[in-house]
């Protein structure tokens, strides 16, 4: 199966590789006389609206997506709960989807410096948003989604606020603390790769500045808690509680959203001493529940500490990255998505211990070509708790030994008499995943980019009933880019 996805990928890739061939003789052809308006507009990307100047970037992008198992998903995987195991038929059916959702197009507005301080606007969005009439027939509804939109005032001293939505503080950066400048992995994934530390939320963030090699921040940002779905935590608590609420008129009202008392609070120090970069930071949370019966509030608190750290070995060629994050109710941070709190049978919440990591290279033979290679990890600790309901023995939190895994091996088995669970609770997601960007032409017309990502990811679970059975997937992905706003 895995030879038959390799070729899929590699044939795909060599169908738009020759078309990249044809497309940059082309442009060659075309573009050894250009046009004076053209080359006015490649020196000066950005245009006037008055005192605001306005820088316009994004992309367009066509990408194709081989998965070996179904996830039923977009650009986007789902590391955790999605990947099937053989009790499913989807186990053994192949996926096969192309897109356009994750182009992208954003806008920059600055104004002029004033008394010692400047402000700006970010606007950025792509089509990864999903009305309830979507589908992919014949022609699709996919909407606008909000990526990051957010201003920020500067001033000369070397402070910054930032109010609106951005990539958390917690994303590595590649130096400084400046917005817009993230460390973000080379990946066609939409979800990136496992390890990788991030959120795109409402944020209120206050950044200072010592000199160009120290930096300071702290960020408060919108909360939410992941918690395990139903079919993870089988057994209701003995003392019914409250932890998610539908959304009513301002949010989704299809989803759940978790009782948040408080925003997540970030603390990070940077450091450029003149070779690399390198970060420590702090993670504070709150989550909530109420009991049914009496409407009595409880709340927990968690802490996480992490870093992360670049390394530019060879500069401008070979680059190494590394981050981690170790502490209690971290899951929402991860790529993989793992639940960041449980309940135990009285109807409170307990946070779950765990750490992300992450790895990678970049390299750079020439400069029209990335290669990129990543491994990460996210992992949890059983939280799991025992309760005697109606003279039985039960399991309730996260990771219980008393969970069911008889079913998760057996194709149907949950439709079988009587049915066989497979409750399947996330220990573990690794994945390693490499792939290359090959910029084929940049000049007048932009640049346009092919890429191939390869994709291998595991899913272990914790023990219980039946043992713990892991499952896989493979993926691979192509994509073709143009970016027209950049030469």
């Amino acid at each position: 199966m895995i030879k038959k996805s390799v070729l899929l990928v590699i044939s795909t890739s060599c169908a738009l590789y020759c078309l990249a061939g044809i497309a940059q003789t082309s442009s060659a052809q075309n573009t050894s006389a250009p046009a004076d308006s053209a080359q006015a507009i490649a020196k000066s990307p950005a245009i006037q609206a008055g005192p605001l100047s306005i820088l316009f970037g994004g992309f367009t992008e066509l990408a194709v997506i081989y998965r070996n198992r179904t996830e039923t998903a977009d650009v986007g995987s789902n590391f955790n709960t999605a990947i099937p195991y053989p009790q499913s038929p989807l186990y053994a059916t192949p996926e096969f989807r192309a897109s356009a959702r994750q182009s992208r197009l954003s806008m920059l507005t600055q104004g002029a410096a004033y008394n010692g301080a400047k402000a700006e606007a970010y606007f950025e969005m792509d089509f990864l948003g999903a009305a309830p009439t979507a589908n992919s027939n014949e022609t699709n509804s996919y909407n606008l989604r909000m990526r990051n939109i957010y201003g920020r005032f500067i001033t000369d001293g070397g402070f910054y606020l930032l109010a609106g939505q951005n990539w958390s503080l917690l994303t590595l950066q590649k130096k400084g603390m400046d917005p817009r400048d993230e460390n973000i992995p080379l990946t066609i994934d939409g979800q990136y790769v496992p390890g990788f530390n991030w959120t795109r939320n409402a944020q209120i963030r206050v950044v200072s500045s010592l000199g160009d090699r120290f930096h300071i921040g702290l960020s408060a940002e919108s909360p939410q808690a992941n918690l395990p779905s139903s079919s993870q935590q089988p057994n209701s608590p003995p003392t019914p509680a409250i932890v998610t609420n539908p959304g009513g008129s301002l949010f989704a009202s299809t989803n759940n959203y978790s009782l948040d008392p408080a925003p997540d609070v970030i603390i990070k120090l940077g450091f450029d001493p003149g070779f690399g970069h390198y970060e420590i930071e702090a993670l504070g949370r709150a989550f909530k529940s109420v009991i049914a019966k009496t409407a009595e509030n409880n709340t927990v608190y968690s802490g996480a500490v992490g870093g992360g750290l670049i390394l530019p070995l060879i500069p401008d060629v070979f680059t190494f990255q590394a981050s981690g994050l170790v502490g209690h109710g971290l899951g929402r941070y991860g790529s993989a998505q793992l639940p960041d709190v449980t309940l135990r049978p009285d109807g409170t919440l307990a946070t779950i211990p765990g750490y992300q990591a992450l790895v990678g290279v970049a390299f750079l033979p020439t400069p029209s070509i990335t290669l990129y290679l990543y491994g990460g990890r996210e992992q949890l600790k059983e939280t799991s708790y025992e309760a005697v309901v109606n003279g039985k023995t039960l399991g309730f939190g996260y990771g219980s030994p008393l969970y069911s895994n008889e079913g998760c091996e057996i194709l149907n088995s949950n439709t079988a008499t009587p049915p066989l669970a497979c409750t399947a609770n996330t220990r573990s997601i690794s994945q390693i995943t490499g792939g290359f960007w090959w910029k084929y032409y940049q000049g007048q017309l932009g640049n346009l980019q092919l890429g191939l990502q390869l994709s291998y990811t595991e899913r272990q679970i914790f023990p219980g009933v039946g043992g713990d059975p892991s499952t896989n997937i493979f993926i691979g992905m192509v994509s073709f880019r143009y970016y027209p706003y950049q030469n």
